[in-house]
């Protein structure tokens, strides 16, 4: 079909051409012989006004664009009188593709609250919020790829199937072909032995051991994909279905995990900067969120490095009372985080070397055998955006870890063949990307942050 995405209508020198565009009514109104159509087709945070003299053959298609009615209007861009906008399209043709009932079409031009958008997932993208937050979403996924295919690395495909809990933290959702209704059972317990995978199976938390043995063959890589948790949390932080963003470095350390972590949250900084000038105007105006110079900032300003350790000693020293208790060998909480960031340093912050008892059995035991080369990238606002380590390479050392995880080492017998098999300093890190957009969006709630948010008792689409 020839058509012209608007954004394209916008960003070039269009006046004076012939052109055709598609997309959805937002409203009409009429006036003077004269009708006014505002146009959305998406691809920009603006609408494009068609105008459609009494004359125009168009006309008489006009009590069908009612609001909601997806049309083609073919037309010359001609330079606007109207005050706000520098281009409109004088239409000489209309062609409705389909009607949209105006008693019944809930997006009508007016405020809606986004708890009334979240009942109507399958149409909120059509508003002025959320195509803005899927444009941004689009932006950060490129940026991703872009980021780290620029600087060699793999993009990896781990399974979304798996047979490993990474984290050791239980709630992972079972994946299974057995008859729920006639379930074979052996001694008193389910027999996995008698299901698809012969052993049980679930949904993946983490595609980072995958990432590892990846790295340990091909050097540096990354996964970008699907992630699930059954935690029945059902709270504005929380998704059930999430997607996460894993490099993985051979040959690294924790130096080296620190410095990727900080390049990559300022180059995605600097593509929604050069790229979603208008969205983030947007949010700011609406959503009092993060404004354009922050981002900037954030993109420029250097990361302050400080020990857990450290970073105690500074909250301990705040004239502040916090609701979580500050006790060496407890994680620290998101107040802890946004004082440190907002506060003490004012901008971002790398803590690193935490206790070995609060972190995952794969994190490389320091020297002093307390802590492990763990880091988590902090920012103001938000706290923790990303978490990540130096992996522990060698083999008596994981071991032990794992022992004392209670990790079953026949279960791992293949993770452990990467410590006895060319073991190599590797390391990475963890960035749930839906935390990312809300960051950037500045949405309160993480559901309006993904097109089909799962959670529980939350699986309509």
């Amino acid at each position: 079909m020839d058509r012209t995405r608007l954004l394209q209508v916008f960003s070039e020198d269009s006046i004076g051409q012939d052109l055709t565009v598609c997309g959805w009514v937002r409203s009409r109104r009429e006036s003077k012989g004269v009708a006014f159509i505002a146009l959305s087709d998406g691809s920009t945070q603006e609408t494009l006004q068609l105008v459609v003299p009494a004359e125009s053959p168009a006309f008489t298609e006009l009590p069908r664009c009612n609001t909601g009615a997806s049309i083609r209007a073919r037309g010359v861009v001609r330079e606007s009188p109207a005050k706000g906008q520098k281009i409109e399209l004088e239409v000489s043709e209309i062609h409705i593709f389909g009607d949209a009932d105006p008693e019944k079409y809930p997006l009508q031009k007016k405020g809606h609250t986004l708890e009334f958008l979240r009942e109507i997932g399958h149409l909120r993208p059509r508003s002025n919020t959320f195509g803005a937050v899927f444009r941004v979403r689009n932006v950060l996924a490129k940026a991703v790829h872009d980021f780290f295919q620029g600087r060699g690395f793999m993009w990896v495909h781990t399974p979304v199937i798996t047979s490993s809990d990474c984290e050791g933290a239980g709630d992972m959702f079972t994946v299974t072909s057995l008859d729920l209704e006639d379930v074979p059972k052996k001694e008193g317990q389910v027999d996995f032995s008698q299901d698809f995978f012969g052993k049980r199976a679930y949904l993946t938390v983490s595609g980072q051991l995958e990432a590892e043995f990846m790295a340990m063959s091909v050097g540096d890589v990354y996964t970008f994909g699907p992630t699930f948790r059954a935690e029945n949390s059902n709270t504005s932080r929380h998704l059930s279905e999430f997607w996460m963003i894993e490099p993985e470095m051979a040959f690294a350390d924790l130096q080296d995990d620190m410095k990727l972590a900080e390049d990559f949250i300022q180059f995605l900084c600097t593509q929604v900067i050069e790229k979603c000038e208008k969205e983030i105007a947007f949010f700011e105006k609406f959503f009092k969120t993060i404004s354009l110079s922050q981002l900037q900032d954030l993109a420029t300003k250097e990361f302050y490095h400080i020990s857990y350790t450290d970073a105690l000693t500074q909250l301990e020293k705040a004239r502040k009372k916090f609701e979580f208790p500050l006790q060496w060998g407890l994680d620290l909480q998101s107040e802890h985080e946004r004082y440190l960031t907002e506060i003490v340093f004012k901008g971002p912050v790398v803590v690193t070397d935490y206790p070995k008892d609060i972190k995952a059995f794969y994190m490389r035991l320091n020297d002093d055998e307390k802590t492990v080369a763990a880091m988590d990238v902090l920012l103001p606002g938000i706290g923790e955006i990303i978490g990540g380590s130096q992996r522990e390479e060698r083999l008596d050392m994981l071991t032990k870890r794992m022992k004392a995880s209670e990790i079953p080492l026949e279960h791992m017998e293949w993770y452990l063949d990467l410590r006895r098999f060319g073991s190599a300093p590797h390391a990475g890190f963890g960035l749930g990307f839906e935390r990312l957009v809300q960051y950037i969006t500045g949405m309160h709630n993480i559901r309006d942050v993904i097109p089909c948010p799962r959670a529980p008792q939350l699986i309509k689409f």
